[in-house]
């Protein structure tokens, strides 16, 4: 090639390079509009991924709507069998005794949801205008099905007739907005100061429960006096142990809901994961009509369940089974709620997290961030220090390293299982004894902050 043409060669290349970056650069480009940008960044969801995004909003509302408002048919058990409803509405509006009063409700630690409550009413509330100690006026508050966790039954002249209760009951609680219990939902925070014992044991008839344990109902209603505020023992009718070894109640702390995606199991005791203690629960304690199966509950070691025949329970009238998927959906969505500003210190906060990992060594099992382990996440009565008491009473014999997430929100009642540990500080003096940590004082103040930063 000559030298000219290699000057031509290199001359049109160059044109066309130009050429092509004035068009990019060019008004033509400039007039793309917002729609064209917005295309080329992010295209269409496929027909897939919208069939997919549906189905994901349709699971998380079917979820909620389930955690908070279906019974799953358990008022066949807490109206039909225990006529828990007539004790609350009272002699006066057809039941028995003095009734439940609104007061007497949060008392006991039921909240109410100011949402569901019309402004009219909210209005007289805040004006003075409504008895707060009147029975008919909790009668009022559940045909606005706004008593968390807790729906009425009523027939077309307004008795109540049945009762029921939901997941919310022992998994909702509210932020106090308007007044002390009662305010905005907040889902799968544990209601710690529900006292479920003392509810249940205004019960008219006892006797369901104690023919199911195989005692007297005064020996019922000792027991259910014995759990207090925030506790309930969810092995009682499985292998009827009522009281531990020391005489203390068998209750253990209500848990917390939220935060859970990511950790495999389910309970204290890992006994099961969250789908699987959804089943458990819904069908052998709130006694609601559905399936569940579990061949580990045996005679020797759950001679109540076994004989309930809860290892394998079959209802003909489902209405379990087929929510629990959207159930879990919902209760994975749950995040953690994040701790409020000033409610700890920052700067020893900082330094608690170096020593999270590095000396007080709790991120070998508390592993960031999901602050549990992931997979396998369970030890041995002895490498946490602790009893087997409540360990045994789970087939896997051994104990769940707790998520950590949303600690502050949930320090009311104690830590650990049974609230042993009033504050986080006897928490870290325990790991630092049983581990050895040599941790000083100023280091304990510093994890601590940490914890409740989390």
């Amino acid at each position: 090639m000559s030298h000219v043409k290699k000057l031509a060669t290199i001359a049109l290349a160059c044109f066309l390079v130009l050429g092509l970056a004035a068009w990019v650069s060019g008004p033509k480009a400039k007039k793309r509009s917002a729609e064209e940008v917005s295309s080329t960044a992010a295209p269409a969801a496929s027909a897939n991924d919208q069939l997919t995004n549906a189905n994901m909003q349709a699971m998380l509302d079917q979820g909620r709507h389930t955690f908070r408002y279906d019974t799953f048919g358990d008022e066949a058990f807490w109206g039909g069998a225990l006529h828990l409803q007539q004790a609350i509405a009272g002699e006066k509006l057809g039941g028995v005794g003095p009734g439940v009063s609104p007061k007497i409700a949060l008392s006991v630690g039921l909240k109410i949801d100011a949402d569901a409550l019309p402004p009219s009413l909210v209005e007289q509330i805040k004006a003075g205008k409504v008895n707060l100690d009147d029975p008919a006026t909790t009668l009022a508050l559940l045909k606005l099905n706004s008593v968390v966790g807790v729906t009425g039954f009523f027939d077309e002249q307004g008795k109540l007739q049945s009762m029921g209760i939901q997941c919310a009951f022992c998994h909702s609680t509210v932020d106090n907005s308007f007044s002390p219990g009662i305010g905005h939902r907040l889902d799968g925070w544990a209601n710690r100061d529900l006292n479920v014992g003392a509810i249940v044991s205004l019960s008219p008839n006892l006797q369901p429960v104690a023919d199911l344990l195989g005692v007297d109902v005064p020996t019922v209603k000792k027991v259910l006096a014995s759990w207090g505020p925030g506790k309930y023992d969810a092995e009682l009718d499985q292998d009827g142990k009522a009281f531990r070894p020391d005489g203390k109640s068998a209750a253990t702390l209500l848990p917390a809901a939220f935060g859970l995606a990511g950790v495999n199991n389910g309970t204290y005791t890992g006994w099961g994961s969250m789908t699987y203690w959804n089943a458990y629960v819904a069908n052998t304690q709130m006694h609601g009509k559905g399936a569940f199966s579990e061949p580990l509950v045996t005679e020797k070691q759950f001679p109540v369940g076994a004989k309930a025949h809860y290892n394998q329970v079959r209802n003909a009238d489902d209405q379990i089974t087929s929510k629990l998927g959207a159930l879990q959906f919902y209760q994975l969505a749950i995040p953690a709620p994040k701790a409020p500003d000033g409610s700890f210190d920052k700067a020893q906060a900082e330094r608690g997290k170096v020593l999270f990992s590095g000396k007080a060594n709790c991120a070998s099992c508390h592993v960031p961030p999901l602050y549990t382990e992931p997979g396998s996440s369970l030890h041995t009565p002895e490498e946490i220090g602790i009893d087997d008491f409540q360990s045994s009473r789970s087939p896997t014999k051994k104990y769940r390293t707790t998520p950590l997430r949303g600690l502050w929100s949930h320090q009311k009642g104690g830590f650990y299982h049974d609230g042993r540990f009033q504050s986080l500080d006897e928490v870290i003096m325990h790991y630092d004894q049983h581990s050895k940590l040599g941790l000083t004082t100023q280091e304990k103040k510093e994890l601590a902050e940490f914890l409740k930063s989390l």
